[in-house]
């Protein structure tokens, strides 16, 4: 069993991340909504690079795992490489330094792997980088395992929900949206991903959560 002392300095470490995010202004994913029918969307997603960690065990635990990581890397645990500007003399050089990269929303996890045990189940966890990077002039991430990808343009089904992240809570929606799929006669083309946009400290009825799953045609 954890020390109390122990767990107690890790739920405050963690709400020392968490907190700053409340307050900043969130950039979201750029995309455009083609149909709303209800709690459900259909959007058409632009190209979006995110950063992601691969973490395991129980969703929620895998879940503030791949948070803390993250966290870690757009606070600062970086490596810029300084963009040489057409203006600025030939004598510069790109030197190592770091840089805070601002939060956007939402952080999404998705399985990697199904059919395991809830301790040996495998996430991807992702946080979307401002739309003002691109592959070269994003930031280095430190941690080896942060990987920095891009969440490609795509048509994608979404559904909007509140409440708080209970597994029931969730399961409940996926089957909603997976149903809505199959009733508009769309073919998935990836895996269902969860999105979370809201701070711990948001009550459960103001809380906005989604499934999402890119589709054709």
């Amino acid at each position: 069993m954890v020390p109390f002392h122990r767990a107690l300095r890790a739920a405050a470490a963690t709400l020392a991340l968490l907190i700053p995010i409340a307050a900043m202004a969130i950039e979201e994913p750029k995309h455009t909504v083609l149909e709303t029918s209800g709690p459900f969307q259909i959007r058409q997603y632009q190209p979006a690079l995110m950063a992601e960690v691969e973490v395991t065990g129980e969703r929620s635990e895998a879940a503030n795992k791949g948070f803390r990581v993250l966290a870690n890397f757009i606070f600062g645990n970086n490596r810029v490489q300084q963009k040489i500007a057409m203006t600025a003399p030939v004598t510069q050089v790109a030197e190592p330094a770091s840089t805070k990269i601002a939060m956007t929303a939402p952080v999404t996890q998705v399985p990697v792997s199904d059919g395991q045990s809830a301790g040996e189940q495998r996430w991807r966890v992702a946080f979307m980088m401002p739309s003002q990077y691109t592959m070269d002039t994003l930031p280095l991430p430190n941690d080896p395992r942060v990987k920095i990808g891009t969440l490609p343009g795509e048509k994608r089904v979404a559904v909007v929900f509140d409440g708080f992240s209970t597994q029931a809570n969730l399961a409940k929606h996926r089957e909603m949206l997976e149903q809505f799929v199959k009733e508009r006669g769309l073919t998935p083309v990836g895996p269902y991903m969860v999105a979370f946009y809201n701070d711990p400290f948001t009550l459960p009825w103001n809380r906005r959560n989604e499934w999402w799953v890119a589709v054709s045609p």
